[in-house]
């Protein structure tokens, strides 16, 4: 289990904790997606949040989308994950160049802008839950803690960072969630933001060889973590020609038509994946006469 995330608790159940690492899934979006090093960047930052806060859900069919809209040259970023640790999502600009920021390190805020971050949670209800705030500096981690403490009332830290490879491969990835609950004395805050100030980069834990273990322990040690579990982690995406050929029933007779009357093959692309489907115009007349309208 290469990429994976741990779940803990910590000063009696006044903290719960939540940290990834990474690479493998970053690396995997990197190469299905072909993104410039500060759209890897941006989008594996919110991969991992992504991965994080699908875990943090109950049901097995709980779904959750975390979307981006900035003004920046990104444009925008989407991505949906499971409570199993799947994740996926796309850059809408994935090939954005921007020089280093003024502490030389990936531009993420600049590439993100000023904007919008939505947080979408599916979990069985008649309507999903929305919840939406401005991003506060578009490094991602920066504005899901805003989006924490203003949407859902959760004081909470968020630590999110890709390290890249002078190739632009993905050398580390990973972050930690950590939240204070309900209850939580003002002894263990004072204490946890002590702690938490003394951290300088997630990266740089990572790439010094600590586990997600080893982060928390680092962070929570003195107040009794305990780990409770641990999640593989993974880019996954469920599209497959069948799902695909729904969609297309659904756009209806004449839009088929039209697409038949071309005369030539289509290439239906999966945004999640940068997967390609064909269907050939025999397959398009076969889906038409299956189309209701």
């Amino acid at each position: 289990m290469t990429d994976y995330i741990v779940r803990a608790t910590a000063g009696d159940h006044q903290v719960r904790a939540f940290a990834a690492t990474t690479r493998e899934l970053v690396e995997h979006a990197r190469l299905a997606h072909n993104t410039s090093p500060v759209a890897t960047a941006a989008l594996g930052r919110l991969l991992t949040a992504g991965a994080m806060m699908g875990v943090m859900m109950k049901g097995d069919d709980d779904l959750l989308t975390l979307k981006v809209q900035g003004s920046g040259p990104i444009e925008g970023l989407t991505v949906t994950a499971d409570s199993k640790g799947n994740v996926k999502g796309y850059a809408f600009n994935p090939g954005v160049m921007l020089p280093p920021n003024e502490k030389g390190k990936l531009d993420v805020g600049g590439a993100v802008g000023e904007g919008v971050l939505s947080v979408i949670k599916d979990i069985g209800l008649k309507e999903p839950y929305v919840g939406q705030t401005i991003l506060v500096g578009g490094e991602i981690a920066e504005d899901l803690t805003y989006y924490y403490a203003t949407s859902e009332q959760t004081p909470s830290s968020v630590a999110l960072g890709v390290l890249m490879n002078k190739d632009n491969t993905v050398k580390q990835a990973g972050g930690f969630i950590i939240q204070l609950l309900p209850g939580a004395s003002d002894e263990m805050i004072d204490k946890l933001e002590k702690k938490l100030g003394e951290i300088t980069s997630i990266t740089s834990l990572l790439d010094e060889g600590n586990t997600p273990e080893m982060i928390l322990d680092h962070i929570l040690g003195e107040f009794g973590l305990e780990i409770m579990d641990k999640v593989p982690a993974e880019f996954t995406c469920n599209c497959t020609k069948e799902r695909v050929e729904k969609a297309l029933i659904s756009i209806g007779k004449k839009e088929l038509n039209e697409m038949i009357d071309e005369g030539e093959s289509i290439e239906v692309n999966c945004h999640f994946c940068n997967k390609h489907y064909n269907f050939s115009v025999e397959e398009l007349t076969d889906i038409r006469d299956r189309a209701v309208r």
